[in-house]
């Protein structure tokens, strides 16, 4: 079968190519850049615009099923790139898909164009979406480029959405997606303290098996859940550090004490061009709803793996990287596939 991905040189990108060209795919690979290390057999890249439209239809030819990934991720509150990219960006592939004849078109969606705040603690696919103008521009804009979608499908195209969690895991090059980031950093022993909190985190090369499960059996129109595990973010840092042969963050901080002093720090952070300590980047470990992925397990035939496995696969990824140097001999008990069911 013959397939596109936008964004193919991204985190997610990178590991749905892999998955798709092991499967026996021909991938059209379409970004702004090939990467230095590619499956040149099964792979063409195209350095195709997505708000060129016309360059989109082009690379759609003959192609059965797209894959749309690419997106701005940003934690500003207002962002004309972003966007754009997010909305219009969706539009456009969506409207070449449908020219170009494209049997089906799965968008790569967020958790985030749902509403972590106004949920009540807990989000299914019938949740509230990301409408106020009080989140930042990447929740709204997913949200928004959705509806772009939706208005697509009205007109015939087939296409169906997946909202991916927090996702991290391996492959991942520079840039760092920037949960990998933070982890790496703990693997390295350099995070001593954290906030309390948590969410669910996703790994990645689930988050691509999910996309193309949703190709494969998802509903025209309809939205999938693609969850991992509800992770507390200190236990998650201490498990990577030991495999890592790590001590690991020792003290966890009470979320009400960093917003006691938010409005302090949020602005000297933004004078060293850091958002780590802002509204925006605190909002998810703040809300912590518990996102329910039973549709996409039901419905999709989707099962991902539990986070320990994917911890341990990080860190083996980053010593084979030579990005990490482990320490003594690893703690973690790996645990069956089915642990989460």
């Amino acid at each position: 079968m013959k397939v596109a991905v936008t964004g193919a040189a991204g985190f997610v990108g990178r590991n749905l190519v892999d998955q798709l060209v092991a499967r026996g795919d021909t991938v059209v690979a379409i970004d702004r850049q090939k990467p230095s290390a590619s499956n040149t057999d099964s792979v063409s890249w195209v350095a195709a615009d997505i708000l060129d439209p016309a360059a989109l239809e082009s690379a759609f030819d003959g192609v059965d099923v797209v894959y749309h990934l690419v997106a701005v991720i940003t934690l500003r509150h207002t962002d004309e790139n972003a966007w754009r990219i997010n909305t219009e960006g969706v539009r456009n592939v969506a409207e070449a898909a449908l020219a170009a004849g494209v049997r089906r078109m799965v968008h790569c969606s967020s958790i985030h164009s749902f509403d972590q705040y106004e949920c009540g603690g807990s989000i299914d696919e019938l949740s509230g979406r990301s409408v106020s103008l009080a989140l930042p521009v990447y929740d709204r804009s997913k949200w928004a480029g959705e509806q772009e979608l939706q208005r697509v499908i009205a007109r015939g195209l087939d296409a169906v959405i997946c909202n991916p969690t927090a996702v991290y895991g391996p492959v991942d090059h520079a840039p760092y997606s920037r949960i990998n980031g933070m982890l790496r950093d703990s693997a390295r022993g350099r995070v001593p303290a954290l906030i309390t909190g948590g969410f669910d985190l996703i790994d990645v090369r689930d988050v691509a098996a999910g996309l193309i499960l949703a190709a494969e059996h998802g509903k025209t129109g309809e939205n999938y859940l693609l969850t991992g595990e509800m992770t507390e973010m200190f236990e998650a840092f201490k498990m990577v550090a030991r495999e890592a042969g790590r001590r690991g963050p020792v003290v966890a901080f009470p979320m009400r004490w960093v917003q006691a002093i938010l409005p302090v720090a949020e602005p000297i952070c933004k004078l060293f061009k850091s958002d780590l300590v802002s509204k925006a980047a605190l909002g998810a470990l703040e809300a912590q709803p518990v996102v329910d992925g039973t549709k996409a397990r039901r419905d999709l035939g989707f099962a991902p793996r539990p986070t320990t496995e994917t911890m341990r696969d990080y860190v083996e990824f980053l010593v084979g990287a030579g990005q990490l140097q482990r320490r003594g001999v690893a703690t973690t008990v790996r645990q069956p596939a089915d642990a989460l069911a």
